[in-house]
């Protein structure tokens, strides 16, 4: 007899997306969340909810009628685009019957998925094990085993809720102690890169705005690429000459994003500081985002929360290319709407050459090979 075949590729998980009406999005961001988990979408529900009540987080008949779609549907987990209280995630879950995830823990799960070296390991551990003590009876589902990640476990039983508790709280110690030594290094390595003389220019900006591209043009690294949120953990550093005899460090760093969580920015603090420790930042943008404007105050507001607020910036206007409207009326209206910019595309290599000379303006006469 043939020998049967079985499927082994993991199924997606379905997932019933939940956004409010007022964000002004369309929910476009949670979608991008979602789809660089893999998740299949069932359906995108907008929600308008004219007052946050404490039981759902709006009127119980409407978290009734969301909880019935999910089972209609025969979604594997709700997901909201903001953020739940363990009280509202755990009422959700009973309702429900199914996992339900918020904003936050989608974002920390993209995170697990992604973290390549140990010290992004040892930051997305800590975020993760803040976000689960205070939910250690929640219906955690692994998304992020789907990309090849790890995170959470199955919810813990009543009986253990206290040892469950008290092994957390011991871990997040332990884990805080380690990523202490790992602060450590980088700030010996900051000072060895100080020694040399060469100042350093920090690439930021929002996530998947063509930062890593952005870097490997410039200094021909082969920093990972992706069409994804979140494809960069780890800070890359690089030696870069903007013109000839002319030598600088130029780093890529973790993308941002709009309502960052707090536990996110509080583990990679050391990895995000090295925009605070740098000479010039390149504030990369997705100018073919229609949500451009937003994403730019979102940069400018994380930076200012690192202490980097008063560093020079030259803004990156990236993704010409993607315009339709491209010319040299609207270039002019673009470039007055942002503060000491340049019109670029990684892609094309458009506007380039121009970038390199103003990088190279903004270090001279004080940089050198």
């Amino acid at each position: 007899m043939p020998k049967k075949m079985y499927e082994t590729k993991e199924t997606k998980k379905r997932a019933l997306l939940c956004s409010l009406g007022k964000e002004g999005d369309g929910g476009k961001e949670l979608l991008g969340l979602c789809e660089t988990l893999d998740l299949d979408i069932a359906a995108h529900e907008i929600i308008n909810v004219r007052e946050r009540q404490p039981k759902f987080g709006m009127g119980s008949g409407k978290a009734e009628e969301l909880a019935e779609k999910a089972k209609a549907l025969e979604a594997d987990c709700i997901v909201f685009d903001w953020d739940l209280g363990p009280s509202q995630q755990r009422n959700w879950e009973d309702l429900a019957g199914i996992p339900v995830l918020d904003r936050q823990e989608l974002i920390i799960q993209i995170f697990a998925s992604r973290a390549a070296t140990r010290e992004a390991d040892l930051q997305v551990q800590l975020a993760e094990l803040h976000y689960r003590l205070p939910r250690l009876t929640h219906k955690h589902i692994n998304l992020s085993q789907q990309r090849g990640g790890r995170y959470g476990s199955k919810g813990a039983g009543e009986t253990k809720l206290e040892t469950d508790r008290r092994k957390i709280e011991q871990r997040i110690h332990k884990l805080e102690k380690e990523i202490e030594e790992v602060i450590k290094q980088r700030q010996v390595q900051r000072r060895q890169r100080e020694r040399q003389g060469l100042p350093v220019c920090a690439i930021v900006g929002y996530t998947n705005a063509g930062k890593s591209s952005l870097l490997n043009v410039l200094t021909g690294a082969s920093v990972l690429v992706e069409d994804k949120l979140f494809a960069t953990l780890d800070a890359t550093t690089r030696r870069f000459e903007p013109a000839p005899g002319k030598t600088v460090l130029l780093t890529d760093t973790v993308g941002f994003i709009r309502r960052l969580p707090h536990s996110l920015i509080k583990a990679f603090r050391s990895t995000l500081e090295e925009a605070a420790h740098s000479s010039l930042l390149l504030h990369i943008l997705d100018v073919s985002d229609p949500s451009a404007d937003e994403c730019y105050q979102t940069t400018v507001s994380v930076l200012s929360e690192l202490g980097a607020g008063e560093i020079p910036v030259i803004t990156v206007l990236n993704k010409v290319d993607k315009l339709e409207d491209w010319n040299p009326a609207y270039a002019e209206s673009l470039l007055s709407r942002f503060p000491d910019s340049v019109a670029i595309s990684v892609k094309s290599g458009y506007g380039i050459d121009m970038l390199k000379v103003n990088i190279s303006n903004k270090f001279s006469p004080h940089i050198n090979g």
